[in-house]
């Protein structure tokens, strides 16, 4: 297949109303209401060995906030949830439940469907939002500083339950804004609203947590500078690079790195002024390409399709993630990889996308990936790269190093480092890339530094 070069790649804004926009990146789950919710309660068994608690990363004790719910204590129900999970608001939007509490309910039969136990506690933690309760008090000072770095989930989780144990804590953030992907990086249909930052505002209320945006490691501080100013520092920095493709003509224009792009259709106070392309092709096979798939199709694109190099059983995305993906119009193309992206040369002497040239996959006799040599090419005129993230340690100093695993800090079971005094969490660390993984690891590390403090 041969584009045709005559005429240049097909991008434009507002390829939808205002009013269509609006109604594709409104709340895509609705929230349950009262008598909804009193009806899903009573579902519960309220197990006393609950396997629902043993698949939570972060041990909410998920009967005890249901019965609350049943019993129409619904602020006893959120105070659980928090006590366990500060974020426990953005997690019920979006934990993969599906492969985690939900996926262990004991009614989770091929004659039931489990306990719906996301969305019963996003009704407990927004009905506690609503009515603007802060159900936290801080103890007394203890006169001790903490520093942390990134004010992510990973990040706020530690500052909150330190500032909550009398600590004063500093949280230093490269960008204008906390919440690092809350704020950033999640499909906008999933948290409209401006729920993230209804969440940080919650966390800040306690007390005792001063913020300094623009601020990042490596540019504006450095960790021997923090370590002489701060009895402790956490370190929550997230993601701080994006895989490559490895494939010719990547660099040209119309091929975006997915999480770029999310972050300003996360920011856009018209999402109507943004490019979209007829055609697009997105690469990869993570939350990350999911959610960009289904977000450029709502943006009004005509024609998407996702492309993974590996089968369906092998992609980080929930199989729930997946359908709601194809339910959302796009395309899923599996076991191939890009090889070739072909361009298309302007008047002005710019190249611009127009073509990828795939090649398909299959594992070879030891489970290898391999390339079986058959090609074929998709036009596009916007392709978006989602094949993972990294964490570049670069901005770590060089003269007190961190001891890695792979490209990661290593941590232990108390998420310390090896320098005794730093501690380290989220997607910086090994792990699982979740929010409620690094909601934990901030939590962990709080009470880890808080015993270090108190000797």
């Amino acid at each position: 297949m041969t584009a045709d070069l005559s005429a240049g790649p097909d991008i434009a804004p507002g390829r939808l109303s205002p009013q269509a926009l609006a109604e594709a990146f409104d709340d895509a789950h609705p929230p349950l209401d009262r008598r909804q919710a009193l009806i899903e309660a009573s579902r519960c068994y309220f197990c006393y060995d609950a396997p629902c608690i043993e698949a939570c990363p972060t041990g909410i004790d998920i009967p005890a906030f249901i019965k609350s719910i049943a019993t129409g204590n619904t602020r006893g129900a959120a105070t659980t949830i928090l006590d366990a999970n500060i974020m426990g608001g953005m997690c019920a939007r979006v934990c993969p439940v599906e492969e985690l509490c939900e996926e262990a309910c004991v009614r989770n039969t091929a004659e039931e469907k489990p306990v719906t136990i996301g969305a019963l506690q996003r009704f407990a933690t927004d009905d506690l939002f609503d009515r603007g309760l802060q159900p936290y008090e801080r103890a007394a000072p203890t006169g001790k500083t903490v520093a942390v770095v990134g004010g992510g989930p990973a990040g706020l989780a530690c500052a909150h339950r330190l500032a909550l144990l009398g600590h004063a804590v500093t949280v230093f953030e490269a960008r204008d804004k906390l919440g690092g992907l809350n704020e950033y990086g999640i499909a906008a249909y999933k948290v409209p609203h401006h729920f993230a930052r209804r969440e940080v505002d919650f966390i800040l209320s306690l007390g005792g947590i001063t913020v300094q945006t623009g601020r990042a490691l490596g540019r504006d501080i450095t960790l021997a500078q923090l370590r002489c100013d701060f009895d402790a520092v956490f370190l929550g920095m997230g993601h701080t690079g994006v895989r490559a493709l490895q494939a010719e003509g990547e660099d040209m224009d119309g091929v975006m790195n997915a999480v770029d792009y999310i972050a300003r259709l996360r920011q856009a106070e018209d999402k109507g002024t943004l490019p979209v392309g007829r055609r697009v092709v997105v690469i990869g096979g993570g939350n990350t390409a999911i959610d960009i798939a289904t977000q450029i199709k709502r943006l009004g694109a005509e024609d998407v399709t996702l492309v993974y190099r590996r089968g369906e059983e092998h992609m980080s995305a929930t199989w729930k993630e997946v359908d709601w993906t194809q339910t959302n119009g796009v395309k899923v193309k599996l076991w191939a990889q890009p090889r070739r992206l072909i361009g298309w040369t302007g008047a002005d002497g710019t190249t611009a996308v127009k073509e990828v040239a795939f090649e398909y996959t299959q594992l070879d006799e030891t489970g290898r990936l391999m390339g079986t040599g058959d090609t074929f090419t998709l036009f596009a005129d916007q392709v978006f790269k989602a094949i993972g993230q990294t964490f570049i340690p670069s901005a770590l100093d060089v003269a007190e190093p961190l001891e890695m695993t792979g490209d990661r800090i290593a941590v232990d079971a108390d998420r310390r480092t090896s320098l005794a005094d730093v501690f380290a969490g989220g997607d910086c660390v090994p792990g699982t890339d979740l929010t409620v993984a690094a909601v934990e690891d901030g939590k962990v590390a709080a009470h880890a530094i808080d015993r270090m403090l108190k000797g």
